[in-house]
């Protein structure tokens, strides 16, 4: 598993990416976060594509260090999709690890992240992972915290 910029080359093939039907309300289309990256420079979007050998498995995206907004001088990770046809395999795990060291590596001592509480929600994989709710609400979001010098 590794991370590549998205490029005009694989940009298609990384938006043809799909979560399953029951996970959509959960997270947004790699389109939708793209759009989303556009419209929020300030967040300091940071988006790679999730490779498995030649083949977009996945797509991340993080606001890294961002100088302005709810969560500025933090690295908040904004989404993380893994295409219906490789869940379960381990890939978000992997892509998790290598994020949370790139994060480590930039200086940071913990990694943020939120989700949608309701029937499927990513909460069990965040907290296996070692996630912890901060006690925040952001947009009606639970915010959690991976601390990294725990790891």
């Amino acid at each position: 598993m590794h991370l590549r910029e998205i490029t005009d080359d694989n940009r298609d093939a990384v938006r043809a990416l799909r979560v399953r039907r029951d996970q959509k309300q959960f997270v947004a289309s790699v389109s939708k976060s793209l759009k989303h990256a556009a419209a929020t420079p300030e967040a300091n979007p940071w988006y790679r594509a999730v490779y498995r050998g030649d083949e977009p498995v996945g797509f991340v995206m993080l606001a890294w260090n961002p100088s302005a907004g709810p969560f500025t001088g933090r690295h908040f990770l904004w989404r993380l999709l893994i295409d219906k046809r490789y869940q379960r395999r381990g890939i978000g795990w992997e892509v998790l690890t290598q994020i949370a060291e790139l994060v480590r590596a930039d200086g940071a001592a913990e990694l943020l992240t939120s989700y949608e509480p309701g029937e499927g929600e990513p909460w069990p994989f965040y907290r296996r992972f070692g996630f912890r709710p901060t006690g925040e609400i952001d947009d009606g979001e639970i915010v959690l915290r991976l601390a990294l010098s725990a790891r």
